[in-house]
């Protein structure tokens, strides 16, 4: 299961950009539109494996039906979310309501999904319009949203005696290392193998600085892997880490499934997660019978003027394909399942309706003091600065070949060191910004 799997394509080495053909769809049919009769059949598609495996999106369907008896829902839970959709995108095959991809821009929207209405009446309702619209119009709504973070286990602190959570890297590296020595668990669970979680960590982009325009700002950075910034910071953070040797012994046999029972059972420490995490962490805990109040939620080691803070952020928002053929019954589900489901909660997700309550898988930061910052909306015409960026310079920010090289590289399974690969990155960058603004 993958909450945020790797956003961009790692075949591609980027965000690479979709060689859309685009289908018209059911065009013909005037009377399928999202305002029409609720009926007909709907294949759900969606990163959540997991949900789809033990029951738990059938349940849904259920409550549904009990609204709308005339629809019939089934639901394909996608490994490799982001790369399998990517393929399916270039044909007219791929489902009925389906999580976007990352790797779609948003100028590309309206060649693959339904518009849904404008965007200023969505964002009177909902969190996260900003992240699914493009020129005012709207194409997806938030399954959810995430604070974004480190994911740990309390008791595996507790016995290595850390008692206050670290708020810089040097904090970290030592918590780490407390780890190391006074216990049994791996101190950080990189997740290499599965390659998706290691792009975790650029979920904190802003944390760092507080900065809520951090995708703009680093997408007209020449040299964002420079320190003192936001990219810096998280990629930095990794790499001492594994240097250091705070992390598992041998990356290429890394499971993230597994992974979920270690941490819960309190063989690793921590992990580099969205707040989405939690949940499966506290179940993960409880099968392996431990405690779910054993997982806890801290903020990315770093502070601005002694306070730390953590990005909230819209999870895969689901749109509706243009080649529908039942597409009011698709809107009708999105409606139910951001609105009546209950998902948010059970997934202690920050819910995407604005009046709906925080979750309590949040307390933790607030208690802390941390507080949340939501990514301030692109202006007009840099809606895509980020991903036009890292596409030519072909850097997979969201995915996970070029940290896997970093991972490489602090583990002196490739050459050169920190600062090389920085400065390499730089150069790419670069070159990268100066081609997209011409």
């Amino acid at each position: 299961m993958q909450k945020r799997k790797a956003l961009l394509a790692a075949a591609a080495l980027t965000t690479a950009v979709i060689a859309l053909s685009g289908c018209s769809g059911s065009a013909a049919d005037a009377s399928n539109t999202i305002d029409g009769e609720v009926k007909g059949d709907l294949l759900v598609l969606t990163n959540r494996t997991d949900l789809v495996s033990d029951g738990t999106f059938d349940a849904y369907a259920a409550e549904f039906n009990k609204k709308y008896p005339d629809v019939k829902i089934e639901f394909e839970g996608v490994n490799d979310y982001e790369n399998a959709i990517k393929t399916r995108l270039n044909g007219s095959k791929y489902g009925d309501v389906l999580a976007i991809p990352a790797a779609v821009k948003p100028s590309q929207f309206a060649q693959f999904f339904e518009p849904l209405g404008d965007t200023d009446d969505f964002a009177e309702k909902y969190r996260y319009t900003a992240k699914h619209s493009f020129e005012g119009t709207q194409y997806g709504i938030a399954s959810g949203g995430n604070a974004n973070g480190i994911v740990y286990n309390k008791k595996v602190f507790e016995e290595a005696g850390i008692t206050e959570l670290p708020t810089s890297e040097d904090e970290w590296l030592d918590a780490l290392q407390k780890i190391k020595d006074g216990t049994d668990a791996i101190p950080l669970y990189t997740n290499y193998k599965d390659g998706w979680p290691i792009s975790q960590g650029m979920g904190n982009l802003g944390a760092i600085t507080n900065d809520p325009d951090a995708a703009v700002h680093m997408a007209e950075n020449p040299e964002p892997w420079t320190e003192g910034t936001d990219i810096y910071a998280i990629d930095s953070l990794l790499f001492e880490s594994v240097n250091a040797g705070l992390t598992e012994d041998d990356p290429l046999t890394t499971d993230w499934e597994s992974s979920k029972t270690k941490l819960g059972k309190g063989e690793i420490g921590t992990m580099i997660l969205g707040s989405w995490s939690i949940s499966q962490m506290q179940a993960a805990a409880e099968d392996a019978g431990a405690s779910a109040e054993d997982i806890g939620y801290m903020a990315w080691p770093a502070n601005v003027d002694g306070t730390q803070y953590a990005t909230n952020d819209g999870d895969y928002g689901y749109g509706i394909s243009k080649n529908s053929k039942s597409k009011a019954a698709a809107w009708a589900w999105i409606q139910f399942f951001t609105e009546e489901s209950g998902y948010t909660e059970a997934q202690g997700m920050v819910p995407t309706l604005k009046d709906a309550p925080l979750p309590e898988n949040l307390k933790g930061l607030e208690e802390a003091g941390v507080q949340l910052i939501e990514p301030a909306p692109a202006p007009k015409g840099k809606e895509s600065l980020l991903t036009d960026v890292a596409n030519n310079a072909q850097i997979d920010l969201y995915g996970q070949v070029y940290r896997q090289k970093l991972v490489d590289i602090a583990r002196g399974a490739a050459d050169g060191d920190k600062e090389s690969y920085f400065a390499e990155l730089n150069d790419r960058w670069s070159a990268a910004v100066e081609k997209t603004a011409k």
